[in-house]
């Protein structure tokens, strides 16, 4: 094993600041012009993925990056998520420059849609940004912050649209998160104080998410208890980890689609982030904490899938199937093994590239029919060949077939389990597998194979066709990443073997 060097870098003080400078220079620049915005916009998302991208691979070889006295803090498990961050963002982004000024985007935003168009990219940004922030601090008030500051970025987003129902989902998402979200605030100074009060660290020590962990041990076993609770209420509904998910289908649905694939792609995993670098500092101590964590994630996948069985919304069922696949993160992440850290984080991966593939394609249905329920469509394939393709990739990858992505993290999931013993979730994670199965091939049937009814037929009997490259582009490079990380799942072992180890011993 290559040994840990730190090293001072600056690269993950310019990961959040880049695209949060971009994001105020659409804003001061909003009046220069159409291609001002979406300029801007590529352009510091780029710069996210190539740091991202950089990062990944110094950590892939054993470095550690700091910045800031500490403040700032790179490994592993950091470099995956603001890679993840950066790839989705940046193909979101070259995503969105077709498809928010499809007519039916600008109808329902009103008169004012030109004008608003530069608030949707420098809101884009300031959401990339919050969430780069949130996997680089290492500071655990600061994570707080920039957890809240991706509510605040995201339901502004959420409510684009300005009409009953993006208001409605918007104000349903604020207020849920935001109450939820301060669970983890009140949870993060129970560590802290906890980590003072021992007295083996420093004021400014005891904020350190990397050395609380040094002294998890000495917390009282009842400060630590309340502390976890705190946290997974917290970060948990930002995570949509059942029964703290309400908020996750309204605010998918309601969002535009790119907004929709970062909330699911990317968003909901920062938060698993914060939730899994605070918790697992108390594996070693109290392990029925792992027992209690598995628990959680197989009702929630149960939970999520169940529901899914039951949208004819194609945003909807999306949303939902994102509530049960999140829960084989946490099952996962949860167990505190190297076997069960590394297949929960893979499958942490997939899911990003899944998600947000799957929200793509559904979103070039929209733009090419105006309908999103299944009901109201059928027989794309003939028309949308390379949207009706991307989808099925997206669907036997989120379903668990072989040779995709999906299969390799679920496969590596059960391992795991079965190792620990747990034979009931694995039974459990089989079925919920099962009907995943069930719901994304129906949907996928129905939506580009089935036959239309008659009221569909005449609405698809207009000018529906191939969407235009800017949006299948981002699909096809999501569906190639899921096919290639299902055949050769070797290419992100360096990255996720330090992701796995950095999760481990953050308690040890």
């Amino acid at each position: 094993m290559v040994a840990l060097v730190e090293r001072v870098s600056w690269l993950p003080i310019v990961a959040f600041l880049a695209p949060l400078a971009a994001g105020t220079l659409v804003f001061l620049a909003r009046r220069r012009g159409r291609l001002v915005a979406p300029a801007l916009s590529l352009l510091g998302s780029l710069v996210v993925a190539a740091i991202g991208i950089r990062m990944a691979w110094l950590v892939s070889g054993g470095a550690v990056l700091t910045s800031w006295g500490n403040e700032l803090r790179v490994d592993g498990l950091s470099a995956l998520l603001v890679l993840v961050i950066g790839v989705v963002g940046f193909l979101t982004s070259i995503y969105s420059v077709g498809y928010v000024r499809r007519p039916g985007l600008l109808t329902r935003v009103g008169t004012d849609a030109e004008k608003r168009l530069p608030v949707f990219y420098g809101l884009l940004l300031l959401f990339l940004g919050t969430m780069v922030w949130g996997c680089v601090t290492n500071n655990i008030i600061m994570l707080y912050v920039a957890v809240e500051a991706t509510t605040l970025t995201s339901g502004l987003l959420v409510a684009f649209y300005w009409d009953r129902r993006a208001l409605e989902a918007g104000y349903k998402y604020l207020m849920l998160l935001t109450i939820g979200i301060t669970f983890a605030l009140f949870g993060c100074v129970a560590i802290y104080a906890a980590a003072a009060a021992t007295g083996q660290l420093g004021g400014r020590e005891a904020l350190l998410i990397s050395e609380v962990g040094r002294v998890a041990s000495l917390i009282p076993a009842g400060t630590a208890l309340v502390a976890v609770a705190f946290l997974v209420a917290g970060f948990g509904t930002k995570a949509g980890i059942a029964p703290f998910h309400p908020w996750l289908p309204d605010a998918h649905a309601e969002a535009p689609t790119p907004v929709s694939a970062l909330l699911s792609g990317v968003m909901i995993k920062m938060a698993l982030y914060a939730l899994a670098c605070t918790v697992s500092i108390f594996y070693p101590g109290w392990p029925k904490i792992a027992v209690f964590l598995v628990g959680l994630g197989i009702f929630t996948m149960v939970l999520g899938i169940l529901m899914a069985l039951t949208q004819d919304d194609l945003k909807r069922l999306l949303a939902y199937s994102s509530v049960s696949q999140i829960g084989y993160v946490v099952v996962g992440v949860g167990l505190g093994t190297y076997l069960g850290c590394y297949g929960g984080l893979f499958h942490l991966l997939n899911h990003a590239l899944e998600k947000s593939l799957l929200f793509l394609c559904v979103g070039a249905v929209i733009y090419a029919t105006g309908a999103r329920r299944i009901r109201d469509l059928g027989g794309l394939a003939e028309r949308m060949p390379i949207t009706g393709a991307c989808f099925v990739v997206g669907a036997l990858a989120i379903a668990g077939f072989p040779p995709t992505n999906g299969f390799m993290s679920k496969l590596t999931i059960f391992l795991a389990l079965a190792r620990a013993r747990m034979w009931w979730a694995v039974v459990l994670g089989l079925l919920a597998g099962f009907m995943t199965a069930a719901v994304m091939l129906r949907a996928a049937y129905r939506v580009f194979w089935g036959e239309p009814t008659q009221e569909a037929a005449l609405r698809q009997a207009g000018d529906v066709r191939e969407v235009p490259a800017s949006l299948w582009v981002p699909m096809l490079v999501l569906a190639a990443a899921c096919l290639v990380l299902g055949v050769f799942p070797q290419l992100a072992y360096p990255l996720l073997d330090r992701a796995a180890t950095a999760l481990m011993t953050l308690g040890r």
